[in-house]
């Protein structure tokens, strides 16, 4: 048997995505950051920065082998690569024929940085950096690292069944934006509400995002080419379609233009078309970023009224920006541009739409008990909140000693 043979062009496309993805998560702290009040910077900032080095160790040792490792009943990999061993150099034909097992290994690793990082936004501003430690270590372990392996693992239950996820809108976006919602409703509101204490920052954050995002679709075809290439411009149409039409829905609602809303949409645009940047053409993509737009600043203006203190809207943007991205994949898809995928319902298969629903389903539920449970147990052991007087004093000062500006 010939042994695989590593393309010097794919595994330069892929180092490269890893290494976008890899910017997205400093991308998202400065997103989040200037989203805060002036006194949590640093800790917002903080926590996407530590989340890149709790995770990068945590996926070498068990994370990616619990993800990618060979299956166990479609639910989890089982503990064969446990500290990366059996993961070399070579191609791994189930994740990647032309390109080095752990080049394939790098790139998810990102995924699995990000995620986390993206709930922290929900509960900003007053959770002591123990327990924000604790949760990020055991949320990616008993959540992300199973969903992975049913949506993305050979093997996997969700994968067998033929759900659509390119690049991750079940399995990064709606379960961490699920998440969100159920750690900011058991850990409870601020006692005081911060406004945006730099809007630039933010500007910057939602930029950085757009640029890593290209490694984190694009980067998902594995390989350099025609599907590679799609899924960038979807990418690209998606994100800009977006923040157009919630600049446009928030200047009618609110009578002004949104500096904030403009990139809260694009950044929006991108969940949505995470999921089916390698399935749909231009323009499904342009609909999906249209519906998108409407559909988060609809959400955001529900979640007040919900009473929940999502501080940054991580539900709203990725936990209903993911689920109309998976049920979109399942409107749009087409085998005119990937024919390893299916094609959706207004392509003749409305049976594809159905299994979209059922991985929607599953990511939502199995996301809200088992978050439910980590955020329970971490409050019963270490404590989740901080102390009245550190949250005034805000977590900068009292978490870090340390402070983002001086007065």
């Amino acid at each position: 048997m010939t042994p695989p043979t590593i393309n010097t062009g794919d595994t330069s496309w892929l180092l490269m995505s890893t290494a976008l993805v890899m910017l997205m998560t400093p991308g998202l702290g400065f997103f989040y950051g200037g989203l805060v009040g002036r006194k949590n910077v640093l800790s917002t900032i903080l926590h996407s920065f530590l989340v890149l080095c709790l995770i990068s160790v945590q996926w070498v040792l068990w994370g990616y082998t619990l993800a990618f490792g060979p299956d166990v009943g479609g639910v989890i990999g089982n503990l064969d690569w446990l500290g990366l061993r059996g993961v070399t150099t070579q191609p791994n034909p189930d994740y990647g024929a032309t390109v080095p097992h752990q080049a394939f290994m790098a790139f998810q690793m990102m995924f699995a940085v990000i995620t986390p990082a993206l709930i922290t936004g929900a509960f900003a501003e007053r959770v002591r950096f123990k327990a924000f430690v604790l949760f990020t270590l055991l949320w990616a372990t008993f959540v992300y690292d199973p969903i992975a392996h049913w949506v993305w693992g050979t093997g996997g239950w969700l994968r067998t069944l033929g759900a659509l996820d390119f690049a991750g809108g079940t399995v990064v976006h709606v379960s961490s934006g699920v998440s969100a919602l159920v750690a900011a409703l058991l850990i409870g509101r601020r006692r005081t509400h911060s406004e945006p204490h730099d809007a630039t920052m933010t500007v910057l954050g939602a930029a950085l995002l757009w640029f890593g995002w290209f490694g984190f679709n694009a980067g998902s075809a594995i390989a350099a080419g025609e599907l590679s290439t799609s899924a960038f411009v979807v990418t690209n149409t998606a994100a800009a379609m977006a923040a157009l039409t919630f600049m446009t829905v928030s200047w009618i609602h609110r009578g002004q233009p949104s500096a904030l809303g403009a990139t809260i949409g694009a950044v929006a645009g991108l969940v949505a078309i995470t999921p089916a940047s390698g399935f749909v053409d231009v323009p499904a993509s342009i609909i999906i970023g249209l519906g998108v737009g409407i559909f988060v600043y609809l959400a955001m203006q529900l979640r007040p009224r919900l009473k929940i203190d999502d501080a940054l809207d991580v539900w709203a943007c990725h936990g209903i920006g993911g689920t109309w991205g998976a049920i979109a994949t399942g409107l749009f898809a087409t085998t005119a541009i990937n024919a390893a995928g299916q094609n959706g319902l207004f392509n003749g298969n409305p049976g594809q739409l159905a299994i979209q629903l059922v991985a929607v389903a599953a990511t939502w539920v199995y996301a809200i008990v088992v978050t439910a449970v980590i955020v329970k147990v971490i409050d019963l052991t270490v404590g989740l909140r901080v102390r009245e007087h550190e949250e005034a004093l805000g977590l900068d000062a009292s978490q870090h000693g340390e402070v983002a500006y001086q007065h």
